[in-house]
């Protein structure tokens, strides 16, 4: 009985916060399918750690969090899977889409220099990166680069990802007028040999790793996966993969970040401030993609429609399908879904260079 008593008198009201911040990450996932095989274990793991003396936090999780996130594996593990579920031919039938995907990610790079008047250089760069719209790669370059906010940067990432469909639409209809919404884009698709689709992967890696050598593993575990799905040989391994494997490292990796997710970490007004430069940063890299493409229209016969830009951040495949649908809406007869996909895997690739670039400049 004593012991109860001095669990609940060590019970401190920032715990409780971190209580109800766990509460609505379980919430939302479960409640609002915002990324729940993430936010759920996220939540339910922030849960856990801010219990007075739970051993959950000096026991499982942290052992959970050494063994794959202090070093990285889970996030690159998790490229595995999602690279087997991307589909690169609709940017191998049309590659000058790999422009836009290129274009979204200039938030990355305002946000680094917006976040170093508040920051350290070193935290400033990892909290550029949630610009990225990737969540994997905010983990890695984060803890790479040994910045204090793994735990904020990783829920502001994976946050935000979810909130795609409230973030993206209202800054597109602001950039864009009704007639430039209503472009209507021919899909004219080129046959992909497999022959292509094998060395596509290869040759992104080799090239990419050339380039930015600290991008090599981020990349190659992206494209090996893409690989086993294009090769044709491993099929089996491909919907493991896919299926299996993301699962699996996805609760994995959202119990253990939680291990940065106590109250001392977390509660403190450099948090709210991440929150708010990675909103900033997803603003910019949607606003960045449209722009691209408007400015693109002043020199071609064929127009753009300035909408597909915004699917060059990360977050696949939602970005990609907000894009569609908001052409649906302008125009029935308007699909833009194989373009918006297009440039939305092109932003998965330049999403993971952009990573290996951060690491290069500040690492």
């Amino acid at each position: 009985m004593d012991l109860l008593y001095k669990n609940l008198l060590e019970f401190t009201w920032q715990q409780g916060v971190m209580l109800l911040i766990g509460a609505l990450l379980i919430f939302l996932a479960i409640k609002k399918e915002m990324e729940p095989t993430l936010l759920l274990p996220m939540g339910f793991g922030t849960l856990l750690v801010n219990i007075p003396f739970s051993d959950a936090l000096t026991g499982p999780i942290n052992t959970l969090y050494n063994a794959g996130i202090a070093n990285e594996l889970f996030p690159l593990l998790l490229f595995i899977g999602i690279g087997a579920m991307i589909d690169f031919g609709p940017l191998l039938s049309n590659p000058k889409l790999m422009l836009f995907g290129a274009a979204a990610q200039f938030g990355i790079f305002f946000t680094v220099f917006m976040a170093r008047m508040f920051f350290p250089e070193i935290d400033a760069a990892c909290i550029g990166i949630i610009g990225a719209a990737d969540g994997p790669t905010s983990i890695a370059v984060a803890n790479t680069l040994g910045s204090q906010y793994v735990g904020a940067i990783t829920v502001a990432a994976y946050s935000y990802m979810a909130l795609v469909p409230i973030i993206q639409p209202p800054v597109i209809k602001l950039l864009t007028t009704k007639k430039e919404r209503k472009i209507r884009m021919a899909y004219e698709p080129k046959a992909v040999s497999k022959t292509t689709r094998i060395l596509f992967p290869c040759v992104i890696t080799l090239v990419a790793a050339a380039i930015v050598p600290q991008a090599t593993g981020l990349i190659g575990f992206l494209m090996f996966g893409n690989l086993i799905r294009e090769c044709g040989v491993l099929d089996s391994l491909s919907e493991t993969a896919q299926k299996v494997l993301a699962n699996l490292i996805t609760i994995f990796l959202g119990i253990s970040v939680a291990f940065n997710m106590t109250a001392e970490k977390f509660l403190k007004v450099d948090t709210l401030l991440i929150m708010g430069l990675g909103l900033v940063a997803f603003i910019v890299d949607t606003a960045g993609g449209v722009l691209f493409a408007k400015f693109l229209n002043l020199f071609t016969r064929k127009k753009i429609n300035p909408m597909i830009g915004a699917a060059g951040i990360s977050a696949f495949p939602m970005s990609g399908r907000i894009v569609h649908k908001m052409g649906l809406k302008e125009d029935p007869q308007n699909f833009l879904l194989m373009h918006s996909m297009g440039v939305n895997v092109s932003g998965q690739i330049a999403s993971v260079i952009a990573g290996g670039i951060i690491l290069n400049m500040f690492g």
